[in-house]
């Protein structure tokens, strides 16, 4: 059974999102989660209670329908845990969501820590790569694999190497960027010895191609915290890809343990008083 007050839409990758349905399945929700691939899927592990809806959302007009016929519809709440560089899903949904009065919560990460001694450059956008000196650097590309062709283009680095997700996609797009099999390491953060040893194979990494500087995203959350240490700790440059500004939106922001506070029991309210919104900063 499922209605109104016992389901919830999760809008979320392979970061916190099986966190967080995995803690929405244990309270009793049912959880509809939209990912872009069946790639992503494997990392949410298999429930009764857990739907997937696989594809990218082409616009407002498959967000209504998704939020009227879905399986699962209609939602008690929207959870929207998308990566903090996928502003127009994010700005999309928000704008169908004030439209159909549909209750919406959006994750905020909170900013990394810069560690002490850290070598930091903050880039405003991809293109600023043209302007640095990299010529003589041995470059780690974490940015997502379809940025690579103009990464590795901007950057002119003397050796450029990538670590990207485990899909014949993420493959396809790397090699085509020109960077060989011996540049690559195909791994999903979080899984297999990075869940025992975090940081142990971004470390080995970085060993093992004698990486002199980083480039990676300002996402917020675990992962941006573990490039900035490794490279603190290692004397290596990070080149920071700045974080968009947050979409103008009727959500509220949260982190990530007060918004599962605030999501309460399927059975009843929220509990009162548990948690407030996040401030809306966008350099969260």
């Amino acid at each position: 059974m499922h209605g109104p007050n016992s389901s919830i839409w999760l809008l979320g990758g392979t970061g916190e999102g099986p966190l967080i349905a995995a803690r929405l399945l244990a309270a009793g929700w049912s959880v509809q989660v939209s990912l872009v691939s069946d790639d992503a899927l494997r990392a949410y592990a298999p429930h009764p209670r857990l739907a997937s809806r696989l594809g990218a959302l082409a616009g407002p007009g498959a967000i209504a329908a998704e939020l009227q016929e879905a399986p699962l519809a209609p939602f008690r709440w929207v959870i929207d845990a998308s990566h903090p560089f996928a502003c127009r899903i994010s700005a999309d949904l928000a704008v169908v969501c004030v439209h159909q009065r549909q209750p919406l919560l959006r994750l905020r990460r909170p900013p990394a820590r810069q560690p002490i001694g850290s070598r930091l450059i903050l880039l405003e956008q991809l293109e600023d790569l043209a302007g640095l000196d990299l010529g003589g650097e041995r470059l780690l590309l974490a940015i997502g694999a379809r940025h690579l062709p103009r990464a590795v283009e901007l950057a002119g680095a003397g050796a450029c190497f990538a670590r990207i997700l485990p899909s014949p996609t993420s493959l396809r797009l790397a090699l085509a960027a020109g960077l060989g099999p011996g540049a690559l390491a195909c791994h999903r953060p979080g899984t297999g010895l990075a869940a025992a040893a975090p940081g142990a194979i971004e470390r080995a990494l970085l060993l093992q191609w004698a990486i002199t500087a980083v480039l990676c995203r300002q996402s917020g959350g675990p992962t941006e915290q573990l490039w900035q240490q490794l490279c603190a700790e290692l004397g290596l440059s990070l080149l920071l890809l700045k974080r968009p500004e947050e979409p103008i939106s009727g959500a509220e922001l949260w982190p990530l343990e007060p918004l599962l506070r605030r999501v309460g029991l399927p059975a009843g309210q929220p509990p009162a008083g548990e948690g407030t919104p996040a401030a809306a900063d966008p350099a969260g």
